[in-house]
């Protein structure tokens, strides 16, 4: 029981002695806290105390991608830990290939009668992916939040990292190293943070080439293949939007009998989990996940609350981060 209490006041942020006041039913406790209490209580999976089990948490729906790339568990802990403070339980859905897509969990989350639904990730960023199903949660007025560069057109708000910023960091920081072939590892091509990366990029670099562009699946092979077709270019400096991309890169130069940074500079993007511990440690640039992440959830409690939230872009600023997968251009 105290180990329950401690788990549940530190994920709350607040006294063990408030907990126990709202499991055994005691006076003195606002709502919302009452409520962050119940919720959390869910989320670490624990059983309500009998006289509160009738009282049941509202859902909220957290539809990611994947969870193999570290980007999407971080932004599900923060956005899980803020929705649970607010008294909302996360429903974490995660895509699988071959399994429930995105317009089945959206079916589900529907059928459980959630108060709102926060996609990472999602199809919404891919102009050519079907979107039938926000068109109906737009139809259902069920608050929605995307994150990251969604298409146009769909009508919720969006929190995103700034691309552009990104891509510009990252390139000047190649070129401040004398690199002056530079390619881009990017996403496939309707996709639409992909797409802004390359159109800063082409304001940088006005005559950067077709064939210093590769594109790939977001995965740690997708970024090795693409990453060798910019290699066959002789590019020495190689710009990824993803950090597991930017591991598939190292590892094309590797297999080149090349080395990171000596022979080929490698730049990542997010700064997931553990990419300070990688071998090189990687160079990316950093979202800030924790600012984005409770946007998002600020933005989806106020429209359960009935407030009006305008349809646009939240853009945050990244940072770049350096460590040891960039160095000075080679001497050819």
């Amino acid at each position: 029981m105290t180990r329950r209490l401690a788990q549940v006041a530190k994920k709350v942020g607040v006294s063990e002695a408030t907990v126990s006041r709202v499991l055994n039913g005691k006076p003195g406790v606002s709502d919302s806290t009452r409520q962050a209490v119940l919720s959390a209580l869910d989320v670490l999976g624990y059983e309500r105390p009998t006289q509160l089990r009738g009282e049941r948490a509202r859902l909220v729906g957290l539809v990611l991608p994947e969870l193999q790339n570290p980007i999407f568990p971080a932004f599900a802990e923060v956005i899980g830990g803020a929705l649970a403070q607010l008294g909302l339980t996360p429903v974490l859905c995660t895509q699988t290939k071959g399994g429930v897509s995105e317009a089945d969990y959206v079916e589900l989350l529907l059928q459980q009668q959630v108060s709102g639904v926060v996609f990472a990730g999602g199809l919404y960023a891919q102009a050519d992916a079907p979107h039938d199903h926000y068109r109906q949660l737009a139809d259902r007025n069920i608050p929605v939040v995307l994150v990251n560069a969604a298409i146009e057109h769909l009508g919720f708000p969006c929190v995103s990292c700034d691309d552009a910023v990104a891509v510009e960091q990252a390139y000047r920081h190649l070129a401040s190293l004398g690199h002056e072939r530079i390619g881009l590892v990017l996403g496939p091509g309707d996709h639409m943070p992909s797409g802004r990366k390359l159109a800063a990029a082409r304001v940088l670099a006005p005559d950067l080439p077709d064939e210093h562009v590769a594109r790939a699946m977001f995965s740690l092979e997708g970024g090795q293949a693409a990453a060798t077709r910019l290699l066959d270019q002789g590019v020495t400096g190689i710009i990824c939007a993803s950090d597991p991309l930017a591991l598939g890169a190292v590892r094309a130069a590797r297999r080149r009998g090349l080395t990171v940074p000596g022979d080929v500079s490698v730049v990542g993007y997010d700064d997931s989990a553990f990419m300070n511990c990688t071998e090189p440690p990687l160079t990316t640039v950093r979202q800030p996940i924790e600012a984005m992440g409770r946007a998002a959830v600020e933005l989806l409690n106020a429209q359960i609350g009935g407030s009006s939230v305008t349809a646009e872009e939240l853009l945050f600023e990244p940072e770049l981060v350096v460590r040891g997968s960039t160095a000075q251009a080679p001497r050819r």
